[in-house]
């Protein structure tokens, strides 16, 4: 009887688990599937590359675009969507590793230890010695001032790691666990920006309507959520200028799409305290909080990619001149929708959609498209332009690590332009890894999206995920194993079933800062 008490608690503890996690139990059933069925590879055909995937825009046009674009912002269509959900722990990986590694950290560890094979050491050395240049300099000797320390005694004398700690550790600047957003980045002539605030200036240029209103919207952590509303109440000032003001706002990812983690026997995965385990399943989860904003026009970009303001231009440049050209395809698709939605296309007409489905929205068209029923076609072509569009930025590719744009094959033999991560591709196949080595260009998260039908009214973005992508990953915790699912990412499966165009865009609109000593990198530099 005690047995059966015992499990009858066990299960009723579960259930409470579950109800708590906020997943709902169909989804959970559904991961729980994917672990043991696991998340089909994508099939490239071919990588895209100019005039086939890749739209080069002619210098003639971009003037016209940006009026296009101008005429757009001006009646309050554009905000900005910014991830910025992530801790800056990546960023400071190097200086991280080694501050736990050793007691103390001078110049004979850095310049002999592990150099050779350990490029943290590499990583260090080069920070330490730079350590003037970065725009957190002042800070940093401030807390240490106040702990008693000089920064330049320090480093004089060797002890680097009392400078390391005071960058990281919450008695110093706490860079250790603060969300990017809020390391400062950039110096200027009367103060230093954070990713944040440069993410602001940029609002402020290119998503002001007619009555000065500059719309933005991050994701943030949720335990760092009220500090980041306190920290852009003592800043905005600065940017609210000749009229401006902004309209800031924040959202956390929501805990219903958390994934549950299991064993590496596919069972689901118990901690020390006997409590199952859910995750953030990735920055894919996003399109749901884009989706309640019930945007119109919004640009996408991630939180690092920023430069200082006198590098600024050519990225407003680029931004109205992507935003322009998605304007001039919605009006076009609008257009036809409106002429299929009230029955006045003539054969003509269908003529002419399917050409600009296949040529401008570069979207599979059936080789016996002419010989389906008229009524077919109609609602063929209706299907293919009521949907979200996205004008994504793609940057030559300089040896970076992410997602490309690929030409991907389907079950139907239709193929479409999709941004595809190595993760999602099967390698061990000769001619995928081929396909995926012939990549030209790089996904530097640069898109405008429209997000609104013909109608003016949101669609809902979720019907417009490719659920079946994403991918299983190994951790731990406890120090136990365990396996944890990442859904499909924002910028790959959450936008799969979207029109979707690439745009090359140049170089120096993409300047990441992925660890802190990007940030020494010349673009980043006063």
């Amino acid at each position: 009887m005690k047995r059966k008490e015992k499990l009858i608690k066990k299960v009723e503890n579960t259930l409470a688990q579950i109800i708590d996690s906020g997943v709902p139990e169909q989804k959970i059933v559904s991961q729980l599937n994917l672990f043991e069925q696991g998340f089909s590879s994508i099939k490239l055909n071919r990588a895209c590359i100019p005039f086939d995937g890749i739209k080069l825009i002619p210098e003639s046009d971009l003037e016209h675009l940006q009026q296009v674009y101008s005429t757009a912002v001006k009646e309050g269509r554009a905000m900005k969507f910014v991830p910025a959900s992530g801790a800056a722990t990546r960023m400071f990986k190097s200086l991280l590793a080694l501050s736990s590694k050793y007691d103390q950290i001078d110049l004979k560890i850095l310049t002999q230890g592990d150099t050779k094979e350990d490029m943290n050491h590499q990583v260090v050395l080069k920070f330490i010695q730079s350590i003037k240049k970065f725009a957190f300099y002042e800070d940093l000797k401030s807390v240490l001032a106040k702990q008693g320390g000089d920064i330049d005694g320090l480093i004089e004398n060797s002890h680097y790691k009392e400078v390391i700690d005071g960058v990281l550790n919450d008695k110093g600047l706490n860079y250790g666990l603060f969300p990017k957003g809020l390391i400062k980045f950039h110096t200027y002539k009367d103060h230093a920006r954070t990713a944040f605030e440069e993410q602001l200036a940029e609002a402020v240029y290119y998503t002001a309507d007619k009555n000065g209103i500059a719309r933005i919207h991050f994701t943030v952590p949720p335990q760092h959520q009220p500090f980041i509303e306190a920290y852009f109440i003592s800043v905005r000032n600065r940017y609210e200028t000749n009229g401006i003001k902004l309209e800031i706002s924040l959202s956390i990812q929501k805990s219903e799409t958390n994934t549950i983690a299991v064993d590496l026997k596919n069972r689901a995965f118990r901690t020390d305290g006997d409590q199952l385990l859910f995750r953030p399943s990735g920055h894919g989860a996003l399109i749901e909080n884009l989706n309640d904003l019930n945007g119109d026009i919004v640009f996408i970009k991630n939180i690092d990619n920023v430069v200082p303001d006198h590098l600024k231009p050519e990225t407003y440049l680029y931004k109205k001149v992507l935003g322009g050209y998605l304007v001039e395809l919605q009006n076009r698709t609008f257009y036809y929708l409106n002429m299929l939605d009230a029955k006045k296309a003539e054969d003509k007409d269908l003529d002419e959609m399917a050409e600009f489905v296949r040529g401008k929205l570069l979207t599979f068209i059936p080789r016996d498209f002419k010989h389906f029923p008229r009524e077919k076609q109609v609602d063929f072509l209706f299907n293919k332009f009521n949907r979200p569009i996205r004008v994504c930025g793609m940057v030559k590719n300089q040896c970076e690590l992410g997602g490309g744009p690929f030409w991907a094959e389907h079950e139907d033999q239709s193929q479409s332009i999709q941004i595809v991560e190595k993760s999602q591709i099967n390698l061990q196949l000769p001619d995928q890894e081929a396909v995926f080595k012939d990549s030209t260009h790089f996904n530097p998260v640069d898109i405008v999206c429209g997000v609104r039908n013909y109608k003016g009214e949101p669609f809902d973005l979720i019907d417009f995920v490719d659920f079946n992508t994403g991918f299983i990953t190994v951790k731990s915790k406890e120090g136990k194993e365990l396996k944890a699912i990442e859904l499909p990412g924002f910028w790959n499966g959450s936008m799969a079933y979207w029109n979707s165009i690439f745009v090359e865009v140049p170089l120096i609109t993409f300047n990441p800062v992925k660890t802190v000593n990007d940030l020494l990198k010349k673009e980043h530099q006063p």
